[in-house]
């Protein structure tokens, strides 16, 4: 490329507006432009004006908007259109704030903020309400169980719904520079949220999954209040405070072993989930408690491969590099109930299954510390049950 002995800019660059080119190796991508007519700035979208090319920026991008829409050319100039971002080519996206009496509600992109008793009453305005929208997915913070019958009605109703973590949904608002925290703006971060994340729809609910999910949830508070009541009684001395501790503990057993038979019941009357309970059940170390567990807060089991279940679960490592650090690998968050139930199991398995038995012993010798160990040991665990539900066999059958 020749450059000007009074100047550093190329000559290809010179006198273009003159449609003098004076590189012929850039003859096939910069055409002789013609004199263009003169113009005024207007506003897009006025009929028979033509636009000025703003030079600074890419052609096909409007100055004034702070979208990078692409522009739909005529010639070498664009005129007369309207490029405005029509609302109807943009999916319907909400936002749903939760808490024990209300619901918040932000949709994009109308910018609308509504709310709604939580009640059923309430759920069916909003299900009226959103209906007609073609609404393309809803995005609900978890609230403590409070948010799961909006998001079993909605999915009901045929509106994908996803429910999130608040940890993520906080994240993500801080991210984007929002400080302050209210129901109405932690509904228009959710909406936006949606826009970014990769969503991936909750799975449809039925009344029985439902009721199976209560129960075990309803069990694991009972044996938690247990072992408080025991070691109250432990702790006191008067012969009237220790009979009323135990008077609470033997109604508390009734009430465990009543949902036992409930539980063990509701499992009975469906044909997946008393395949799924022979085969978990199969498994040293996996008891009937464990597998319920397993069958009503982890569906998904047997579906998805093993780095997604010890996801869900949250014992896989996580990696804590910077530049030349290499930080300790830990497990972070997802199911603290799945994985309970799994840490009791593993135990379990440690003493009586051959196989993770083995591997724990493996691993000691190897010098990881006992807890690594055991964590890793849950991970095993874990693949093969999944490995044993998608492939439809036993335990017994796996060995042989």
């Amino acid at each position: 490329m020749d450059f000007d002995q009074n100047s550093a800019v190329p000559r290809i660059f010179q006198n273009v507006d003159s449609g003098v080119l004076m590189d012929d190796a850039a003859s096939e991508v910069c055409k002789p432009s013609m004199p263009r007519p003169a113009t005024d700035r207007v506003s897009l979208g006025t009929s028979g004006a033509v636009v000025e090319q703003d030079r600074r920026r890419p052609r096909g991008i409007d100055p004034n908007s702070r979208l990078s829409v692409p522009l739909a050319r005529d010639g070498s100039h664009s005129r007369g259109r309207d490029f405005s971002m029509s609302t109807h080519s943009s999916p319907i996206l909400v936002g749903i704030d939760v808490s024990k009496h209300r619901l918040d509600v932000f949709v994009l992109p109308a910018n609308s903020s509504l709310a709604f008793d939580n009640t059923s009453q309430g759920i069916e305005q909003l299900i009226r309400h959103l209906t007609p929208m073609g609404v393309g997915r809803v995005v609900i913070e978890a609230t403590g169980g409070y948010q799961r019958r909006v998001a079993v009605e909605l999915t009901a109703a045929g509106i994908p719904v996803m429910t999130v973590n608040p940890r993520q949904a906080r994240d993500f608002a801080r991210c984007m520079g929002k400080l302050a925290k209210t129901d109405k703006i932690d509904a228009a971060v959710l909406a936006e949220f949606a826009q970014v994340v990769q969503f991936r729809p909750d799975p449809a609910s039925s009344q029985p999954q439902q009721q199976l999910q209560e129960r075990v949830a309803r069990r694991r508070q009972l044996t938690d209040m247990l072992v408080r009541e025991a070691n109250r009684l432990y702790m006191v001395q008067d012969k009237f405070t220790a009979k009323s501790i135990r008077r609470v503990i033997l109604t508390m057993q009734k009430q465990r072993d009543a949902l036992d038979a409930k539980i063990a019941e509701l499992i009975e009357s469906d044909d997946e989930w008393r395949n799924k309970l022979q085969i978990l059940q199969s498994v040293p170390g996996v008891g009937a408690n464990t597998a319920a567990q397993l069958i009503a807060e982890m569906p998904e089991l047997g579906k998805i491969n093993r780095q997604q279940a010890a996801a869900l679960v949250g014992v896989a490592p996580l990696n804590r590099d910077s530049g030349l650090m290499r930080g300790q690998r830990r497990i972070f968050g997802g199911r603290a109930a799945v994985r309970s139930a799994l840490y009791m199991a593993t135990v379990a398995s440690i003493k009586w299954n051959e196989l993770i038995r083995s591997f724990y012993q493996r691993l000691k010798a190897a010098g990881k510390p006992a807890k690594v160990a055991l964590v890793a040991c849950m991970r095993k665990l874990l693949a093969l049950l999944n490995t044993l539900l998608r492939e439809n066999r036993s335990w017994r059958d796996a060995m042989a």
